[in-house]
């Protein structure tokens, strides 16, 4: 992310330049880039974040090797003034962080099943995250970035931590959602 600051603040940063030469770790620098608007505090911030982050999260869930980004989405990126900002908010954690983060636990990550779940994990954080449900914006974007993080730094341990956050703030949100327990209850009647 320092690397990233140095040069024109009003300079716009493509995903294609972000990516590059990160490999499978790419996944994770989108996924933090893309959860950046959920940190602007306005309205849409989730619903510019949810759906670039669900787009990741399918690509994950197939088993791609790299991330793909449509053309249109892959010239465009955040402004370095953008990164700074959101830099100053989550420096003094992300210095915490990397105290504790560090590659350990790869098999997590590296097996086909764990990433398919990793993906459909984001997947419906996207989707909760792009719907307008008030005070969850920096919750789902904080937890989509330990999911960036684990990612990024190989880190398995923190991928298991991220995983069961995860499955709580579904199950927390399905639970405080009728209207999702309602909607659910015919694939669970065949289930039972």
């Amino acid at each position: 992310l320092d690397a990233l600051l140095d040069g024109d603040p009003a300079q716009s940063l493509d995903f294609d330049y972000l990516l590059d030469g990160l490999g499978r770790r790419a996944f994770g620098m989108l996924l933090f880039v893309a959860a950046l608007p959920a940190f602007i505090p306005i309205p849409v911030g989730g619903a510019l974040s949810g759906p670039l982050i669900m787009l990741v999260a399918a690509q994950l869930l197939v088993g791609m090797g790299h991330p793909w980004l449509p053309g249109f989405i892959a010239r465009r990126g955040p402004k370095r003034q953008a990164l700074a900002r959101f830099e100053r908010i989550v420096d003094p954690w992300l210095g915490r962080l990397e105290r504790i983060v560090k590659p350990r636990l790869t098999a997590v990550l590296d097996h086909p099943l764990a990433s398919a779940f990793t993906g459909l994990l984001l997947v419906l954080l996207g989707l909760l995250l792009a719907l307008p449900i008030p005070l969850t914006n920096y919750l789902l974007g904080g937890l989509i970035l330990l999911y960036a993080l684990a990612l990024l730094e190989r880190d398995g341990a923190l991928m298991l931590v991220a995983w069961g956050l995860g499955i709580v703030a579904l199950v927390t949100t399905g639970a405080l959602s009728g209207g999702l327990i309602t909607a659910l209850q015919p694939w669970i009647d065949r289930v039972t």
